[in-house]
């Protein structure tokens, strides 16, 4: 099973993260990167919106990539409980039918968004192995 560890990093937090776990777990990383990052403030104020909102801003395309992996491992932070707008886009993109753990990061180690990403995956026909909610 060829697995991707893919991840969203605002402050390098979850970059840390995901490449621990590409090493202990043999697995390709790949990072999610904004068309257009907002900077400071705005980034999460406006993000935060957006995240509660389950808003998508534009990523660079990825689709050819995600298509050689059968498990894809999620990294991303939590913003107002839930995943940033950023990666909202990715889910749109990931290929349907494959198995799918999440790791989402945050100061609380709480998140909100457990059942709306098993929902939203297993729509794809796809199978939410493991949901973790990390403190950092």
């Amino acid at each position: 099973m060829r697995t991707a560890i893919i991840f969203y990093s605002y402050t390098g937090k979850v970059r840390r993260l995901a490449e621990k776990l590409a090493a202990k777990e043999s697995a390709n990383v790949i990072e999610i990167k904004d068309v257009r990052r907002p900077g400071g403030l705005k980034a999460y104020s406006a993000g935060c919106f957006a995240a509660i909102k389950g808003k998508l801003w534009p990523i660079q395309h990825y689709d050819a990539i995600l298509g050689a992996y059968d498990h894809f491992i999620l990294c991303f932070p939590i913003w107002a409980g839930n995943p940033p707008p950023a990666f909202n886009a990715l889910l749109e993109k990931l290929p349907g039918g494959r198995t799918v753990s999440i790791k989402a990061v945050s100061r609380s180690g709480r998140s909100s968004c457990k059942e709306r990403l098993r929902a939203f995956i297993n729509a794809k026909d796809g199978v939410l192995a493991n949901f973790e909610d990390i403190k950092v």
